[in-house]
């Protein structure tokens, strides 16, 4: 008696129809593996699973090898200039502020098992940067993001909320974080062009072989050329030690709501949570199916909520970071525990040790490595593959990303999309007539 071939059943059958319908039309390039969740179809003859397509196991084994190594620090340009700025203008205590990465970096090594990165809200550090906002504030800042996030992904709103932002948008959400990240690494490579190349230099020998961790050598020697040269880095003192902010007075709810917590969260909406989660899928596929926005919602919400009352920075995930992560080797949650376990001997070393280390990395060194990192968001197959029809809402969307914010890069691009959307429909049905 010979075994009946296995075949699919009608649902599997209609699902993959819809998958491939939904790529035949969307923009070239635009949807990753893992846009479509990999399921185990059963037979309708057999009750056998069907072979071609089942769930995989989230995420990857830890791995400690030397492109862990060069991974883990891959995100030093976004995560030492914002946080040490912030620490010393705004008067954060340094120990809490590097102890929250450090939990959250393990907790996010744990949940993904992928280099899904931890990194410092962006406009809340660029206004503690340029205006005065005290500790309190920032704290309550951050649980106020906490919880609108985890409201957001405990009830599902998220979910349904990403579904209408369109492929050729999210590419250019992209490109302009790309380009805006490239701007500000130029910036800095213009404090001292000579430590900048020479970390160029080290860091693409180490990306053509991959065998050599390029950042921590590159860390090493525009650490030496710093001293030798004379350009420091940012500096800052361990005097607050371990002091958590006070309780929030009434005037600080208007500044934290007004200042902070509004353009945050368009930030996190477009960064933090739709491009995390659409570039976890081109680089890693099926084993990213689990780095969806709900979840990443849902564990930012919480760090938040737990780790700013008691003197963290607010934080979040971060297309950048994980770009940069990737683009330097690493491959696992392992290059987070690696980060997390610097951080935290940073931050526990005695008296100013760990902070007068960071303080001799040359900022120019630092805008080198962000400047790969925009490289890599920059000259990817969602923006240059796309359908020629798709260029002008990807053009403008970066555009507005670049010039004003992410959040008013998200809102052209969904005007321009729908332009483009009925000026395709007007040109076949004139073709039609």
């Amino acid at each position: 008696m010979t075994t009946p071939e296995p075949r699919l059943g009608f649902e599997a059958v209609q699902h993959l129809t819809k998958c491939y319908m939904i790529r035949a039309f969307a923009p070239s390039g635009a949807f990753p593996i893992s846009a479509f969740r990999a399921e185990e179809y059963v037979s309708e003859s057999t009750g056998t699973p069907f072979s071609g397509r089942t769930t995989p196991l989230p995420g990857r084994p830890f791995g400690f090898g030397p492109g862990e190594w060069s991974g883990a620090f891959g995100d030093l340009g976004t995560l030492l200039p914002l946080t040490l700025g912030a620490i010393a203008v705004a008067g954060l205590a340094p120990t809490p502020v590097f102890l929250g990465f450090a939990v959250f970096l393990i907790a996010s090594a744990l949940i993904y098992r992928l280099p899904v990165p931890v990194q410092p809200m962006k406009a809340i550090a660029a206004v503690m940067l340029t205006t005065q906002i005290g500790p309190e504030a920032v704290a309550l800042s951050g649980v106020l993001i906490g919880i609108v996030l985890l409201g957001l992904g405990a009830s599902g709103w998220i979910t349904r909320v990403v579904r209408l932002v369109p492929q050729s948008v999210l590419a250019g959400l992209q490109l302009g974080l790309g380009m805006a990240l490239a701007v500000v690494a130029f910036e800095l490579m213009a404090s001292a062009y000579l430590i900048a190349a020479v970390a160029l230099a080290i860091l693409a020998i180490g990306l053509r072989f991959t065998q050599i961790p390029a950042v921590p050598v590159a860390l090493v020697a525009m650490a030496g050329l710093g001293m030798l040269l004379g350009v420091p880095g940012i500096t800052v003192s361990a005097d607050a030690g371990f002091a958590p902010p006070a309780w929030p007075a009434l005037a600080d709810w208007h500044g934290a709501l007004a200042n902070l917590v509004l353009p945050q969260l368009a930030l996190t909406f477009t960064n933090a949570i739709l491009l995390t989660a659409l570039i976890a899928g081109d680089h890693f596929r099926e084993q990213a199916a689990h780095v969806t926005p709900r979840r990443l919602c849902l564990t930012t919400g919480f760090a938040n909520l737990a780790l700013t009352p008691f003197g963290a920075l607010p934080m979040c995930h971060g297309a950048g970071g994980l770009a940069a992560h990737h683009r330097f080797g690493a491959r696992s949650g392992g290059a987070l525990v690696i980060l997390a376990l610097v951080l935290s001997a940073i931050a526990l070393a005695p008296g100013d040790l760990g902070y007068t280390l960071l303080a001799v990395i040359p900022l120019a060194g630092l805008g080198a490595l962000l400047l790969v990192t925009a490289g890599a968001l920059i000259f990817t197959r969602r923006v240059f593959d796309s359908r020629p029809s798709c260029w002008p809402v990807i053009a403008v969307t970066g555009l507005m990303v670049l010039a004003i914010d992410p959040f008013w890069g998200l809102v052209a691009g969904m005007l321009a999309e729908a332009a483009r959307t009925r000026l395709v429909r007007a040109y076949f049905a004139r073709r039609v007539d």
